[in-house]
């Protein structure tokens, strides 16, 4: 006789849910990332902005080619900060998947532990159903040589 799990079809969902979740917390993780790094790329274009202002300063350019860059730094400035936004978000949402992965996975603990216990407990009434039997046919020989 083979063990069969009268719930295995939970089991199986949670098993489910759990590699869902997991894949939740890919996408967010990749969307921090991706968030990162136009951050960083905002912060590096607003360095090479500066710089470049600092060169027309040296060969004393335009007051308004210096304006015109000024201007552009002011908006990068005003995209880094939403940016940021974007990041602190990304990562609040990377949290939530993270708790929701966990939660899963104590789901899918707790029922793969119900499952091994009723397994263990099938297995212990298998043995005991074959040593009854064992015993029973050495009663049988017993009695049968006894005659």
């Amino acid at each position: 006789m083979k063990f069969r799990y009268v719930y295995q079809k939970v089991v199986d969902l949670k098993s489910n849910e759990k590699t869902q979740a997991e894949w939740m917390l890919s996408a967010a993780v990749g969307q921090l990332q991706s968030e990162q790094r136009t951050l960083d790329q905002l912060r590096e274009a607003r360095l090479e902005t500066l710089s470049a202002i600092q060169r027309e300063m040296e060969n004393s350019s335009s007051m308004i080619k210096l304006q015109e860059l000024q201007r552009y730094v002011d908006y990068l400035e005003e995209c880094i900060t939403r940016k940021i936004s974007d990041v602190r978000q990304a990562e609040i949402n990377v949290e939530k998947k993270k708790s929701y992965l966990t939660s899963k996975m104590l789901d899918e603990k707790i029922w793969l532990k119900a499952k091994e216990k009723s397994k263990n407990k099938f297995m212990h009434e298998m043995l005991l159903r074959e040593q009854n039997e064992l015993d029973e046919m050495a009663t049988v020989r017993f009695a049968m040589k006894a005659r």
